[in-house]
C-alpha cells in the first residue's frame, strides 16, 4: 500500500529519478501498440523528470491564456461549435481554480450568451439555437454558478428545467442526453448535478437510477457507461458521485471499486489511466482523482478509512506529473509530453491539481505561494465556495410546480 494510506507525512516527498526509473513497464518481451506507445510515453516522461527541479505552477501565464480564450479562441476549437457552453465552464472553472476573477462587465456578456443557449423547453443547447443537451445543461448551469451574480442565477429557467429533465427519465431509472437521445451513464449525473444545484431535485425524477447506475458496474469493480460496458473512468465518476447525490451509494460495490481505482494510477509517471491496459491522460486527474475523495467520504461515514487525512492514492506523484509533465511553457494543460494544450485538458488537470493538493490534510508538492490553487467540489467539479453559493441561493427558492 502507498505510504499516503498508512502514514502521518510530516512534508511532501518529491520522488527521484531512480525511483522514477525503477517504475518503468515491463512489456515481458511481448509487444503490443499500447506497450509501444506506454514506452515512447515513459521516455519522453523521463527526460522531463530528469530535467526538472522545482516542480512550480506557472499561474499567470494559464490566467493569460484562458483570459484570451474567453473571446478568441483559434481554428483548431471550430469543431467544438456544439460545446460552446462547454467552453465557457472550462475556461471559467480553470480562471476561478486559480484565484482569477473577471470583471462585471465580462460576466455580464457571458450571461447574455449563455441565455440565448438555454432552449424554450428547458435545458441549454451548446450554443444559441441548438437542440438542449444534458451535458451542455451541466456546463451551462455551472459556468453561471461560477459567476455567481444573482443576474446569472436568474438567467436559469428553473421550471422549464425541471420538466426538460423529467422529460429524459427512463421507466428503467435510466436518462437520455437528449429528446430521444443516446442514454449513459452522464445523463443521470448531469441530471443530478443541475437538479441538486438548483433546487428542481425529486425523488420521483430520479426513480430507479440507484438500480441502473448499479447494473453498470462491471467485473473489473469500475463503472461503465452503460450495463455491460468497459470500465472506465469518466464514467466511473459519475456514476459514483451520482450515487452519492442520491444518497444510495450501498448501490456500490466499495471493495470492488477500490481495487480497480487504485491500479489505475501510472507507477511511474504518476498520472492516471482511464481504462486497463490504457496510456495516461492528464484529464483522469480529476475523473480518477476526483473518486478517491468520494470514496474517502463514503469510507469516513462507515468509520473504515485507514488514514482520515489523505486520500487513497499517491497524491504528491500525481502533482508531480501535472507540474512537470502538462504544463505548455505558454500556457495552458495538456493530457500528455507531446501533445498541444486545450481547454478541456486543462479544466480537468488543475481540477485533479486541486484534489491531489487538497485532501483533509492539504499536501503541496513545490513552493505553495504559486502552486496552491483553489479547493474544488469532488460533486460538483466546482470550486466549493461557488457550490456553496449557489446551494445556499437556490435552497432559499421553492421547488418549482
Amino acid at each position: 500500500m502507498r505510504k499516503s494510506m498508512l502514514s502521518e507525512l510530516e512534508e511532501p516527498h518529491i520522488r527521484s529519478y531512480a525511483e522514477i526509473f525503477e517504475q518503468k513497464q515491463d512489456d515481458e518481451e511481448h509487444q503490443t501498440k499500447t506497450s509501444i506507445e506506454q514506452e515512447h510515453i515513459e521516455n519522453q516522461v523521463l527526460k522531463l523528470y530528469k530535467l526538472s527541479h522545482t516542480p512550480t505552477l506557472i499561474t499567470e501565464k494559464h490566467i493569460k491564456k484562458l483570459k484570451i480564450f474567453i473571446t478568441n479562441l483559434d481554428g483548431t476549437y471550430e469543431s467544438l461549435d456544439c460545446s460552446r457552453s462547454w467552453l465557457c465552464y472550462w475556461i471559467l472553472h480553470c480562471l476561478q481554480i486559480l484565484g482569477h476573477r473577471l470583471n462585471d462587465e465580462e460576466y455580464s456578456r457571458i450571461i447574455g450568451f449563455l441565455a440565448k443557449c438555454q432552449s424554450p423547453e428547458g435545458g441549454f443547447g451548446g450554443g444559441p439555437g441548438q437542440y438542449p443537451h444534458l451535458a451542455s445543461t451541466y456546463a451551462a448551469v455551472n459556468a453561471l454558478c461560477i459567476i455567481g451574480t444573482h443576474e446569472a442565477y436568474q438567467a436559469i429557467d428553473r421550471k422549464a428545467l425541471k420538466r426538460f429533465l423529467i422529460s429524459l427519465h427512463g421507466e428503467d431509472g435510466s436518462f437520455s442526453l437528449h429528446a430521444d437521445g443516446e442514454v449513459d451513464i452522464r445523463g443521470i449525473y448531469c441530471a443530478l448535478a443541475v437538479a441538486k444545484l438548483t433546487n428542481v431535485y425529486t425523488p420521483e425524477m430520479f426513480k430507479g437510477s440507484e438500480d441502473w447506475i448499479a447494473k453498470c458496474q462491471t467485473w473489473e469493480g469500475g463503472i461503465g457507461g452503460c450495463p455491460g460496458m468497459e470500465a472506465h473512468g469518466g464514467y466511473t465518476y459519475c456514476g459514483l458521485a451520482a450515487l452519492v447525490l442520491l444518497g444510495k451509494t450501498d448501490f456500490c460495490h466499495l471493495k470492488s471499486l477500490l481495487r480497480w481505482i487504485v491500479n489505475k494510477q501510472m507507477r511511474m509517471e504518476g498520472g492516471f489511466q482511464g481504462r486497463s491496459n490504457k496510456v495516461i491522460d492528464g484529464c483522469y486527474s480529476f475523473w480518477q482523482g476526483g473518486v478517491f475523495a468520494l470514496i474517502h467520504a463514503i469510507l469516513t461515514k462507515q468509520k473504515k478509512v485507514f488514514n482520515s487525512n489523505y486520500w487513497l492514492f499517491n497524491q504528491e506523484a500525481l502533482q508531480e506529473y501535472l507540474l512537470i509533465c502538462c504544463q505548455h511553457p505558454d500556457g495552458g494543460l495538456l493530457d500528455k509530453p507531446g501533445r498541444y494544450p486545450d481547454m478541456y485538458h486543462t479544466c480537468y488537470a488543475l481540477s485533479g491539481l486541486s484534489i491531489a493538493q487538497n485532501s483533509p490534510q492539504p499536501l503541496i508538492i513545490g513552493p505553495e505561494t504559486t502552486n496552491l490553487v483553489e479547493v474544488t467540489h469532488p460533486v460538483y467539479n466546482l470550486v466549493l465556495t461557488c457550490a456553496d453559493n449557489a446551494l445556499n441561493y437556490f435552497n432559499r427558492q421553492p421547488i418549482p410546480a
